[in-house]
């Protein structure tokens, strides 16, 4: 009996690694433009259990890379998968409000939609797919 659950545990770890190796959400995406016409790229990587998404670059209207004290922030975590494309139990760091609030993500093919609400107060971005 031992020897079945061990072989059991090992093969559940197996294929939840293989689905964490492979989930879609990972990789680079490009938010739309803030109230000041600044776009980002943030990267999107597991961190444990659950995934995560920092702001790597960030740029100015007409595209020229800028220097923000965003640069470098965490923006999402903790964004447990749900399956059907769908991410939650996360926070989002929003940085015109200067706050973090409890968040979801769903995942459309090249597009991912992260939002959130607190005390009546709602964000939600589409983020795009980097090539």
């Amino acid at each position: 009996m031992g020897r079945f659950l061990i072989v059991t545990a090992a093969s559940v770890a197996l294929w939840a690694g293989a689905v964490s190796a492979s989930e879609p959400v990972t990789g680079l995406w490009t938010s739309p433009p803030d109230h000041k016409g600044q776009t980002g790229v943030v990267e999107v990587e597991p961190c444990g259990p659950a995934y995560c998404g920092k702001l790597i670059k960030a740029f100015d209207p007409n595209g020229k890379q800028i220097v923000t004290p965003n640069v470098g922030r965490q923006l999402i975590w903790d964004m447990k998968p749900q399956g059907a494309g769908k991410y939650g139990d996360g926070r989002a760091y929003v940085p015109v409000f200067g706050a973090d609030f409890p968040a979801k993500m769903e995942l459309q093919g090249n597009t991912l939609k992260v939002s959130g609400c607190k005390v009546g107060l709602c964000k939600s971005q589409v983020w795009t797919r980097v090539p």
